[in-house]
This record gives structure tokens, sequence and C-alpha cells, in this order.
């Protein structure tokens, strides 16, 4: 559904929803309007566990063990707020966490006491090792004590980066510390098993690679850690279990979530070497960025999914000393109708190109000889 006249680099943002998609939530919209008491007090449960049975299927969890959220933040929100913490306590994340669950982690130390510490990732970085020791450094109690809490990237929103976590939740266990993982970019753009990644907690987005309408996220959490975790709105479902009270927190457009099910089809229709036709397509166009721009390398290639996140040259902002990200933006977006985020990071200025079915190697040329 995205203009005919635009050059749309930026899928990692929000998504795009294709049309067969959205004629099923106009299906689910009819559906619940036709006979809203109906629907909301006999339909809805089942058809919100069936939904997530099928999300569940698709990124290897099982269905009584996902919950439907807004989005990814909302359900990292809902974990956080759930979490007893005492003043002195660490909540450990790295210098790529997503600005907003920055902010939510910042909210709960303001009111607790607790203090959040940031792992230095080095970007751009030789080797996956490199994130592990950083983190490692901060969760060992003779260096950081009191660590409540692990909070991961999947994918770097900021640096478009596939962290190892499986790696980093073996090493967080070996200390005892629970670990959540956003996964706001991962489902559609990684073959995921939530079941092997040794997570306590995984949230993720369907609206930015899965094709979904947006508003569909999920919260998943292993069966040990679902009895003390709550939405942040609390509702009639409160003390009657984990899925109770996630799937009711009262009256909301839920075609969203219940559309998954099409978004999946869509997915999987598009064969199963999309997640390869678009990491390759992202590796090309940062290989082909890297050399036109004198740049090096954001990472290996085997941490890139679809996105890559590379130093815009210099001779820009020494051209333009007062350039920020969105005079930068706006100036592709004017003059060339590109629409990318460009991304302040370390003192820097970065572009962030994502690359989804419908894009092609011509429109990251065209961005390289627009900047």
């Amino acid at each position: 559904m995205i203009e005919q006249d635009c050059i749309f680099l930026n899928h990692g943002s929000f998504g795009a929803m294709p049309h067969v998609v959205r004629a099923a939530q106009d299906r689910w919209r009819s559906k619940i309007e036709a006979q809203p008491i109906r629907f909301v007090e006999h339909e809805l449960s089942p058809s919100l566990r069936a939904a997530a049975a099928d999300l569940a299927k698709f990124i290897g969890a099982q269905g009584e063990d996902l919950v439907f959220v807004e989005n990814a933040t909302a359900g990292i929100n809902a974990v956080v707020r759930s979490i007893s913490f005492s003043p002195g306590d660490r909540i450990v994340a790295t210098d790529h966490v997503y600005g907003a669950v920055r902010k939510a982690l910042s909210y709960v130390c303001d009111r607790t006491g607790a203090i959040l510490v940031e792992a230095k990732v080095p970007f751009p970085l030789q080797d996956e090792d490199e994130v592990v020791a950083a983190i490692a450094d901060l969760l060992n109690p003779k260096v950081n004590p009191k660590v409540k809490l692990l909070v991961v990237d999947h994918v770097t929103s900021p640096t478009a980066l596939v962290l190892p976590i499986a790696k980093i939740t073996a090493l967080a266990r070996s200390y005892g510390i629970p670990v959540l993982v956003d996964g706001a970019h991962a489902p559609g753009m990684l073959d995921l098993n939530l079941t092997e990644l040794g997570a306590d907690w995984y949230a993720g987005n369907c609206h930015k690679w899965l094709f979904t309408p947006k508003g569909c996220g999920f919260l998943w959490a292993a069966p040990d850690r679902q009895a003390d975790l709550h939405p942040v709105v609390i509702s009639h479902g409160y003390g009657d279990g984990f899925i109770a009270e996630f799937d009711w927190v009262g009256t909301r457009d839920w075609s969203a979530w219940l559309a998954v099910t099409d978004s999946i089809d869509f997915h999987q229709e598009l064969g199963e070497n999309l997640r390869t036709r678009n990491h390759d397509l992202a590796v090309l166009a940062v290989q082909m960025l890297a050399e036109t721009w004198n740049r090096a390398l954001p990472a290996p290639l085997t941490m890139l999914g679809a996105m890559a996140t590379i130093e815009i040259p210099d001779r820009i902002l020494d051209q333009n000393p007062d350039w920020d990200c969105k005079k930068v933006h706006n100036f592709l977006w004017s003059n060339y109708r590109i629409e990318v985020p460009i991304i302040p990071f370390g003192h820097k200025l970065w572009v962030r190109v994502s690359a989804q079915a419908y894009n092609e190697a011509e429109e990251y040329q065209t961005l390289a000889k627009a900047l």
C-alpha cells in the first residue's frame, strides 16, 4: 500500500501492511461490529487463543505461553513493572538499547531506587564476542553486585545488529540473572525458536517484519515466569492467570491481533527464502554504501538481518555543520522521495537501511548518489 513514487527504505520502523492483510483486518472489524456483545462474550477469547497458537507455532513456542500486546515496548513495560526492585538493584542493558525501552527502565529506576547500567558495545565491531564480553563485565557480581535483570535486544534498533542471544542468556543464567529480550525486529526477519533461546521473557512486534496491521505485538513468558506477570493495564482478568489478564485489558480494536494468521500466511506464501533474500539485499546495500562512502562495514555480515546501519559521509557534515538527523532526513525526502531513518549514535550520524520484499538494489544506489 506504499506510495508508488517514493523509495521506502524504512520497513524497520513500522513495517508495511499488504492489501490482503488489510482485507483480513477489515473482515474482523466487520465481524466485531455486526454483534459486539456476542463477539466479546463468546467469540473473542477463542479467536485470540487461535491466533496466539498460530503465532506461537511460527516463532517456536507454545500458544499458552504467549499473549498479545500493542507492541514490544508495551510487553517490556509489563515485565519490568511486574518485578519488585529494591534500592540498589541493578538493571543491565546495552548502550544500543531502544530509546523507549531506556525510558521505561529509567521510569522503574526512578520509582524504586534501582540503577540502570549500560554495557558499552563497540560499533562498528569485529565479532559477536565483543558483545558478550561487554555484557559479561557488568553481569559479574564481583564487579556489579545486585543485578536483578538483564534487558537485551535481539536486533538492535539504532545499529541493526543481530546479537548472539543464546550466548548472552547462557551467560546470564550462569549468574542466576533473568533475561528479558527485546525482539521488536525479530519476528519475520529471523528464523525464531523462542523455547531454545533461554530467555525468561521475550517481547516482539509483528507489525514490522511480519506484515501485520500496526499495533500487533506479543509477550512470551517462560512457564515459571507467568504467575507474577501482569499487564500495564489491570482489568477484570486480574487474579485469573497470565492469559486471562492479558487477553482482556478493556475495550479495544482486536483486529490487528486477529489478523496475524493472515499475515503469517502471506509471509509464508512469499517463500521460505524471503528471509535469505532480504538479508542478502541488506548486505548488498551496506557493502555498496560502504564502498561508495568510504566507510567501514558495521559488523560481520553474519550479524546482520534485513537491516544495516552505516555512517554517513564526512563531507555531508563538513559542508553542512549545522545539519542534524532531521535535516538530513528531510533533505532526502524533499529532494529524492527517499524515506530512510538518519540515526544519531555515538556522536555521529548513521543511515539505517531496511530490505523487504518490495525493495530492489537500485533503490540503495539512488540513496548512495543522493547523499
